[in-house]
């Protein structure tokens, strides 16, 4: 099987690692790729918001599925493109992707499919944005309507900031806050059938504690411990099979990665947001415990033959990513230091622990920062503790001038609070 994964960044890295693994994948390629891609994956250059010319680079590789994986992409429409030029895809249709592209349509499928989710108002003037944020109160959540790669959404106790943020937007969605712990579910679909994955959680802002900015997220872990044992069946019963059913019946079927982040709220399960597509860092730590071949279960989504497909077989081991960032990220990063100690990480730390690109490019012989999210180190263990090690040892030996990690992923978890 010959397969094109579109995309730059940890996540594609973690979806290219395990495809390269898969014995059913005889070539793999990727468009456009990082510099720790280029390890596993054949590179090409093309613009991945432009549906023709990725449709044109599969036909010419001759694909046999192209795995789309951003999100701006696939609101743009490029699975569509490559489904048109009669190659399967992995992931929505440009309507279906609305999902994740407007909060507010994301909203209106969720009443109509009966969907749990916090109380909220669409909002397009600042007359409507003070209403709203007078109704619902400290702390404030203000949604950007559109893709806004991770940063759209502001959650503060200062009024000031959530108004500023809200008319800095063309249009927002503002809703109340949900208490509770929050968790990440993943499942593929193919329109009718849908399979979940092992649930993550990740951790949104940039400093231990919690403190600090929003950001794409900083680190994940999986399994949760600390879960409820019903969790996955609970959401598939409540949020994704409603979800895929409801998109189905408007004729918008929706086919490839749902992503469900949820708040485990005193009132029960509740949506926070949908993405349509893997979620970083979530991805690293899900991919890293499935033991099923990838390659299999995305074609059978893209032929929409998942009803078929055998159940998938998960390991036992606990995973754990932890995210280097660059200096001053998530505000203007610096990009263009050298990165050293990858090496050693590959050497003294392999199999259990592994670095998966995202913000990196390569310079003559030197790796150097190209993004906020640099790196994400991966790690597997018996149980969290042993995971969280593995990683934070890997997380040592890498130098990056200036970077910053977080110290904290997974470890309440680990430590059973």
């Amino acid at each position: 099987m010959k397969l094109l994964v579109i995309g730059s960044g940890a996540r594609e890295h973690a979806l290219c690692r395990s495809l390269s693994l898969d014995p059913d994948v005889t070539a793999l390629h990727c468009a456009p790729g990082n510099a720790g891609i280029a390890e596993v994956a054949e590179l090409h250059q093309v613009d991945a918001l432009d549906g023709k010319a990725v449709a044109a680079l599969a036909t010419e590789l001759d694909a046999d599925l192209v795995v789309v994986g951003p999100e701006a992409p696939l609101v743009a429409g490029v699975a569509d493109a490559v489904r048109e030029a009669g190659i399967p895809a992995f992931g929505p249709s440009k309507e279906a992707a609305q999902l994740e592209g407007s909060k507010a349509f994301a909203k209106e499928v969720m009443a109509a499919a009966g969907v749990p989710t916090a109380r909220s108002y669409v909002c397009t003037t600042p007359e409507e944005v003070d209403e709203a944020l007078d109704a619902f109160g400290a702390p404030y959540v203000v949604k950007d309507d559109g893709l806004a790669a991770g940063k759209g959404v502001v959650v503060t106790g200062d009024l000031e900031k959530a108004t500023a943020h809200a008319n800095a937007c063309d249009r927002v969605v503002i809703e109340e806050f949900l208490d509770g712990p929050e968790v990440s579910l993943f499942a593929i679909t193919d329109g009718t059938t849908v399979v979940p994955l092992q649930p993550a959680q990740d951790f949104k802002r940039a400093l231990d504690g919690d403190e600090g900015p929003n950001t794409g997220g900083m680190g994940a872990y999986s399994p949760l411990p600390w879960a409820e044992a019903d969790l996955v069946e609970e959401v598939m019963n409540t949020v994704l099979q409603p979800t895929v059913d409801e998109l189905r019946r408007r004729g918008t079927p929706f086919s490839g990665l749902l992503y469900a982040g949820l708040a485990i709220t005193s009132r029960g399960v509740r949506v926070i947001e949908f993405n349509a597509r893997f979620g970083d860092p979530e991805t690293q730590v899900v991919l890293a415990r499935l033991k099923t071949p990838l390659a299999g279960v995305l074609m059978a989504a893209a032929q929409g033959t998942l009803a078929d497909f055998p159940d998938l077989r998960w390991s036992e081991d606990a995973a754990v990513t932890v995210v280097i960032a660059s200096h001053n990220y998530p505000a203007t990063p610096r990009t263009g230091d050298p990165i050293e100690g990858l090496d050693e990480v590959a050497a003294q730390d392999a199999p259990y622990a592994y670095v998966l690109h995202a913000g990196t490019r390569r310079e003559g012989d030197a790796i150097v920062s190209a993004g906020g999210r640099v790196l994400s180190v991966t790690a597997s263990g018996t149980d969290l503790a042993r995971a969280r090690e593995r990683a934070y040892a890997a997380v040592d030996r890498i130098r990056l001038d200036g970077s910053h990690h977080r110290t904290d992923i997974a470890a309440k978890a680990a430590a059973g609070s």
